[in-house]
């Protein structure tokens, strides 16, 4: 980057970098709501976590108008290609994130019915497992993918717990023993 001060001031940059970091702040989203998930989302887009905050507001109800596929919930074999027509119908460059459990691999759902992860027929960015996910898990979804965005990296990410639960576990286990 280069900076000249004085009166025909300007700065330079790689336009890459650049336009990474204006698309991490200005995604358009397309709800793709299916399931009991779609209760978090709602919260996830109420006032006590607003992710308009991470550039992330305006919901857009047509694929045409959308960068990022929040795919929220189950997805059954019969909605399967709805999704993938929606997938196709959104402009380059387009993101996807899998928002639970059901999304990300087919939940406890193994059964004829039922798409085990929308990667079977869409690529995913970014997977957040929970059952429901918890909108603070959702939302270090969504800062991963705006990090992933602003470096134009391709692989996909998943949300780490907050939390190991084996330790929580281990923790709980030891309460309960030191009470009986």
């Amino acid at each position: 980057m280069t900076l000249r001060d004085g009166d025909g001031g300007f700065a330079t940059t790689r336009l890459e970098p650049m336009l990474g970091w204006a698309r991490k702040y200005s995604l358009f989203c397309y709800p793709f709501v299916t399931a009991c998930c779609g209760m978090e989302f709602m919260a996830l887009s109420g006032p006590r976590f607003d992710h308009a905050r991470f550039g992330a507001e305006i919901p857009r109800f047509s694929p045409r108008q959308a960068d990022l596929l929040w795919v929220v919930g189950t997805i059954s074999q019969r909605q399967a290609p709805a999704l993938r027509r929606i997938y196709e119908q959104m402009p380059e460059p387009k993101w996807v994130l899998a928002f639970g459990t059901c999304a990300s691999s087919g939940g406890f759902y193994d059964n004829y019915a039922t798409l085990a992860g929308i990667d079977k027929i869409i690529p995913c960015d970014v997977y957040v497992p929970g059952c429901p996910p918890r909108p603070e898990a959702v939302l270090d979804g969504l800062l991963l993918l705006q990090d992933k965005i602003a470096r134009g990296d391709p692989r996909p990410g998943v949300v780490k717990p907050r939390t190991d639960p084996l330790k929580d576990l281990v923790q709980l286990r030891k309460k309960s023993e030191a009470s009986t």
